[in-house]
């Protein structure tokens, strides 16, 4: 049978296991779990693994991360293809407005309790991945390498104290024996339905989480002058941070951005510390040092003029998604195959994250946005509401939804990309 059939094939199982997949992604959606905390999410889909009788189904990896071996029958197996999906949801209420909306709450995680929900789209990954298993599964007999279905935990980031996440899959040794030979993944985005967007270079910016606790010397609020009030001097961090950009080139964007804040103490009372927690982006890695030193550097000075104190941390930090030209190249024509010539999109770069970049700059390979919202690309090929449409809601959005019909596409993605590069007509040259 030629690669055109088995296509054809994929595309058929592709489709049967369509209404499956919808189901998993809105009990996932509905259940959704935490970073570190995927309990539930990893059981189903190991579950789900072992009854498709794949050769391993390794569990526990780095917390809850699930691997599944699929070694193909066909010969010239030397090839192995990592597929990956993250599983974990965020502390973010669901405003979706989906019959299906997660009303989950976490009153045990740190720092809760949370609202709990998939509003970056991670029960889709999970529920497209689970249904490619499905599909190479039917085709093992024909393929001539091996498979590696990896279910990440913790994407989003562990909580402080925790390790979690790509990384720490790599160092658990998840990806020793076999060891890949390319990585591929997908996220779904506010784009198009179906359209399929790519970048060369980076894809997603280098990050780091950022925690500046700033220390003063409490006292009652009546009193302000018997005591040091870290409250202004964070205050100043806040302001200078706005100033941070015009420190390094503006032609390569940087962001840093505080999301929490938090203090001890009372009205009536001036604290001691106030922490601030926020995070780094860089559009291009090498930037990273100099924001860190300028940002140390206005945060211990800010807070010496108050008469403070500050220490700066710098915690997870992820290297830029960055998908090489050779592979990007290899990849195009599987990717116009499966969503269509012209869904087939180069995008500009974003100053968001994601931890597949441990995968994709070890092994090789790219990592690709998939449209799932009711939208249409303007003249300049940005995306745009579709009339009478649901509008656009970007991921981390509490109003983030993502159409079912779509997932399809991307199951076809995860069997296609997985078979073409098993026999050889998707590497990187």
């Amino acid at each position: 049978m030629g690669s055109e059939a088995i296509h054809g094939e994929l595309d058929e199982r592709a489709a049967g296991a369509a209404d499956r997949v919808v189901a998993w992604r809105r009990h996932l959606h509905r259940h959704p779990e935490l970073s570190n905390r995927e309990v539930n999410t990893a059981r189903l889909v190991a579950d789900h693994l072992r009854a498709l009788g794949l050769d391993e189904v390794r569990t526990g990896i780095a917390g809850h991360g699930v691997v599944g071996v699929l070694r193909g029958a066909a010969p010239g197996g030397g090839r192995v293809v990592a597929l990956r999906a993250d599983m974990d949801a965020l502390p973010v209420k669901d405003l979706c407005g989906a019959g299906f909306a997660s009303e989950a709450v976490d009153a045990e995680y740190p720092g809760g309790p949370f609202p709990v929900s998939h509003a970056c789209g991670h029960d889709c990954h999970t529920a497209m991945l689970m249904g490619a298993a499905t599909v190479l599964a039917g085709v093992r007999d024909r393929l001539p390498g091996t498979v590696l279905f990896v279910f990440q935990p913790a994407e989003e980031g562990p909580p402080v104290t925790e390790e979690g996440g790509a990384r720490a899959m790599v160092e658990a040794g998840a990806f020793e024996d076999p060891v890949p030979t390319m990585a591929f993944g997908m996220h779904v985005t506010p784009y198009p339905k179906g359209y399929v967007g790519y970048r060369v270079g980076n894809q997603y910016g280098a990050s780091t989480l950022v925690r500046v606790v700033v220390t003063g010397k409490q006292v009652h609020g009546s009193t302000p002058w018997e005591g040091v009030d870290p409250m202004p001097a964070a205050g100043a961090v806040l302001t200078g941070i706005g100033q941070l950009y015009r420190q390094v080139s503006a032609f390569d964007p940087v962001t840093v951005t505080i999301g929490h804040v938090e203090d001890v103490g009372r009205f009536n009372i001036i604290g001691e510390t106030v922490t601030l927690w926020g995070t780094v982006r860089c559009a291009v890695e090498s930037d990273m040092a100099e924001v860190r030193r300028r940002l140390t550097t206005l945060a211990e000075h800010s807070a010496a003029a108050y008469g403070a104190t500050a220490t700066v941390e710098y915690l997870q930090s992820v290297p830029p998604v960055h998908n090489r030209g050779p592979w990007v190249e290899a990849a195009l024509p599987t990717l116009r195959r499966v969503a269509g010539g012209e869904r087939v999109r180069e995008t500009g770069a974003t100053l968001g994250y994601d931890d597949v970049s441990e995968f994709v700059s070890r092994f090789g390979g790219l990592y690709v946005m998939l449209g799932v919202q009711d939208a249409t690309l303007d003249a300049s090929g940005r995306p745009v509401p579709v009339e009478g449409g649901r509008g656009l809601a970007t991921n981390h959005n509490p109003h983030f939804y993502a159409d079912d019909d779509t997932l399809v596409t991307g199951v076809r993605l995860h069997a296609h990309v997985a078979y073409d590069h098993l026999t050889g007509a998707l590497v990187a040259r």
